[in-house]
């Protein structure tokens, strides 16, 4: 049978634990650490198993495309324990990545940077467990909380034959919900992954699959950073096979990360961003989609062409762009993939067999509706369909609810490019708190108390702007 949780009732329940969540959970401890009073409760639900975040493209030399002075907590609190610059202290390694004289760390050290973070605020976080469902708890007619249902990830009904459903499950009550699930593998419409069909979100994954084997042909279909990063891996790694890069533009473009471009990224333009008119909001994502879009770094676009240059000096060539070209179909065979291809200029078609297909199109995101189930029907969408959100990205509700919905990531209609990447999460994660705290949903005897603490500690008129200060 499902239980409740014995902690009672959280202030929040964190659904997720990225980069996100896990700088949400730092910010409840860093309010905690200050503050002489009650400390927030929360507690925050991860489907796997321990920290991770990307580890199919952890490439040993891939680099950070944001700074890592925009990491968990910098841009918010820069005297945190919890920065990039801590974890190198920690790690013996300051003064080495000074002298390295880079704002871009290895995305391997960022990783493991997220990791040491997590670490410190494990007690927080019930790894190998999903959110099956949430449902409103009804008080006088007004929802004043909700019960987060989870069950082990590992749980699978249909092994249960003759079993409560409810077997495995237990129920969290919470005054919040933070829904911070990440993004969603996309593959093109008809397409799902299988042995000779990858996307690239499972590619160190997988690879190991190849050992032993003598791979020939490979096919990656995309234009972005993962795409090429894929290209240039495959490339390497497999130094007998070719590579076919498939993608509709002309070239792989370059990514926009000049000062004033990337301005797009700062927490001021999230204000710009969400007080701009529909129109203005399509011509800013329009303009600035190359800061972020199906762009590569330059770095390695050069690299891409000299070694298709080289090969063509040394007439073997086994990097292969199709450009200005498209995947029709896929058909799997026992011992090969068939991967028909037209040329967008001519319509001409042609079939390329090979060992596997790497689908790097990116991710979409998740739609928050299906998780809230009921409650969804207290959350009114705009005119496209789309979950209506505040600019402290509460969910905007009907009044029979008081309790409060949030969203960390799939917001960009609403906060911009910036609203599934990590340029603001530590901002972001600040203004979420300071809402939860300003707003009074949290335990009676504690609003008061912190909003006090709050206003003390930032020297502002408000636990709202907890999340501004520090952060221009």
């Amino acid at each position: 049978m499902a239980q409740h949780d014995p902690a009672g009732v959280y202030d929040i329940v964190g659904i997720g634990f990225g980069p996100s969540n896990l700088s949400l959970a730092i910010a409840v401890t860093e309010l905690g650490e200050r503050s002489d009073g009650p400390a927030v409760t929360a507690q925050f639900i991860e489907q796997q198993p321990v920290f991770g975040w990307h580890r199919g493209m952890l490439l040993d030399d891939a680099t950070m495309q944001v700074s890592f002075l925009k990491d968990l907590v910098t841009l918010r609190n820069p005297a945190s324990r919890f920065s990039f610059l801590s974890y190198l202290h920690d790690r013996g390694r300051l003064v080495d990545f000074i002298n390295h004289k880079s704002l871009f760390p290895l995305r391997l050290e960022f990783h493991d940077y997220l990791e040491w973070a997590a670490a410190q605020v494990s007690d927080m976080v019930a790894f190998g467990q999903r959110a099956v469902r949430i449902e409103p708890v009804v008080e006088d007619g007004v929802v004043t909380c909700f019960d987060v249902i989870t069950q082990p990830s590992s749980h699978d009904s249909s092994h249960d034959s003759g079993r409560d459903e409810l077997d495995g499950q237990q129920i969290i009550r919470t005054r919040n919900i933070v829904l911070g699930t990440g993004l969603t593998p996309y593959l093109p419409d008809g397409r799902t992954t299988s042995p000779r069909v990858w996307h690239s979100h499972q590619l160190l994954t997988r690879v190991p699959e190849l050992d032993g084997s003598a791979p020939s042909r490979f096919v990656v279909v995309g234009a972005g950073q993962s795409a090429a990063e894929i290209t240039a891996f495959l490339h390497e790694r497999f130094a007998e096979a070719e590579v076919c890069s498939v993608f509709s533009r002309y070239g792989y473009s370059p990514a926009d990360d000049s000062p004033f471009a990337n301005r797009i990224f700062d927490p001021d333009a999230v204000d710009d961003f969400f007080d701009a008119s529909p129109a203005v909001k399509a011509m800013l994502i329009d303009y600035h989609g190359n800061t972020n879009y199906s762009v590569v770094d330059n770095d390695l676009i050069t690299d891409l062409y000299q070694r298709s240059y080289q090969e063509k000096v040394t007439g073997r060539e086994r990097l292969r762009m199709l450009n200005v070209s498209r995947v029709l179909d896929v058909t799997e065979r026992p011992d090969r993939v068939d991967v028909t291809i037209e040329t967008l200029t001519t319509g001409e078609t042609s079939t390329v067999s090979a060992d596997l297909i790497v689908y790097a199109t990116g991710y979409t995101p998740v739609d928050p509706y299906p998780l809230l189930g009921e409650i969804g029907s207290f959350c009114p969408s705009d005119a496209e369909g789309r979950v209506r959100v505040q600019r402290d990205y509460r969910v905007v509700t009907t009044p029979e609810i008081t309790a409060g919905v949030y969203l960390q990531g799939g917001t960009e209609h609403t906060h911009g490019i910036s609203s599934s990447l990590l340029s603001n999460t530590a901002v972001r994660a600040g203004e979420i708190l300071g809402s939860i705290v300003e707003t009074g949903s949290v335990r009676t005897d504690l609003g008061s108390a912190l909003s006090t603490e709050l206003r003390g500690a930032a020297g502002i008129d408000g636990a709202a702007d907890l999340a501004t200060t520090c952060t221009h």
